[in-house]
């Protein structure tokens, strides 16, 4: 059942204002753009218990743009133990198979950083993390962990380019400006909407001292 009403292709859900879900935790600001596929954003978490607190966890960062039709797959390895004879999961079907064993195993938290723009049909696997500033092309299928700021795209997804210079990401990664209060951030704005790393850090590091967070 769709929670949320989409207007138009240009709305969007703020998470951590309508997402109630033990098992997702989202930062500030991120958002979900899902008119096109017309569901609230936690169907786009499959598989993930909503009562258990022992399974793995979908957690999001700060300033996240999701795109309509993402996919987190969660529930671990859903039951398919790819190193027994049988993938098979035997243990769902137990009043048949009474003596099945559950295969069921835990394959780590799904951790999405700050930041980041996920695109309309994504795919993300179980257990993956996904560096601050990352962009995650439409349809992508992302199996493996995803550095911060680089751009990924295909199935399996690969890094098609770094966005920005190794020392610049570096800086970026120390400013760590999604943390800052929302006054700060909108005092920096002309900075954080530009190209200028350069300008944005040294008034980081004049700051600093006094806690801009």
């Amino acid at each position: 059942m769709n929670k949320f009403h989409f207007e138009n292709q240009f709305s969007s859900q703020l998470l951590d204002k309508t997402v109630n879900h033990i098992n997702i935790k989202v930062g500030k600001f991120s958002y979900y753009s899902g008119y096109h596929h017309k569901h609230d954003f936690v169907e786009c978490a499959r598989y993930l218990h909503e009562k258990r607190k022992d399974v793995d966890k979908l957690i999001i960062g700060s300033y996240c743009s999701i795109g309509s039709g993402a996919m987190f797959m969660m529930g671990g390895n859903q039951g398919h133990n790819q190193d027994w004879v049988s993938t098979f999961p035997f243990y769902f079907q137990a009043n048949i198979f009474k003596e099945s064993k559950n295969a069921y195993i835990k394959l780590g938290d799904t951790v999405i950083g700050n930041d980041v723009w996920i695109g309309s049909e994504a795919m993300i696997m179980p257990g993956i993390t996904i560096g601050d500033g990352a962009i995650i092309a439409a349809r992508a299928v992302v199996v493996k962990n995803v550095p911060a700021y680089s751009v990924v795209g295909g199935n399996p997804a690969s890094i098609i380019k770094y966005r920005f210079k190794e020392d610049e990401i570096e800086k970026l990664i120390e400013m760590k400006w999604w943390s800052w209060t929302e006054e700060k951030v909108k005092e920096n704005m002309p900075l954080i909407c530009s190209e200028s790393n350069s300008e944005l850090y040294e008034y980081y590091y004049e700051n600093k001292k006094t806690r801009i967070n």
